[in-house]
């Protein structure tokens, strides 16, 4: 899709740094990972969170959204793990 993304280990386990050349504004966005994100943001909703933007990246779904301080947070579900592991190791640019 042309993106280019890169990932850094600043140590060994996460947290992992992402590059990416695609998306839009200075503030970085913080991206977490969870086991079901539909439960996930059933559980923010509850809290009062908004869902903001939806939509499929190759390891699963994304939600999104802007906390009230302008920070910007993702959920992420790792629904293919498959496609994680592929990228492992890879060195494109």
């Amino acid at each position: 899709m042309g993106a280019r993304v890169a990932m850094l280990e600043l140590a060994p386990g996460p947290p992992h740094l992402l590059l990416a050349d695609h998306l839009e504004g200075d503030r970085p966005i913080l991206i977490y990972r969870v086991a079901n994100l539909e439960n996930a943001m059933a559980e923010l909703a509850r809290r009062g969170w908004e869902r903001g933007v939806t939509l499929e990246i190759p390891p699963g779904p994304v939600c999104s959204f802007t906390a009230p301080g302008g920070h910007r947070l993702a959920l992420f579900e790792a629904a293919r793990p498959e496609v994680l592991r592929h990228f492992e190791g890879r060195r494109d640019f």
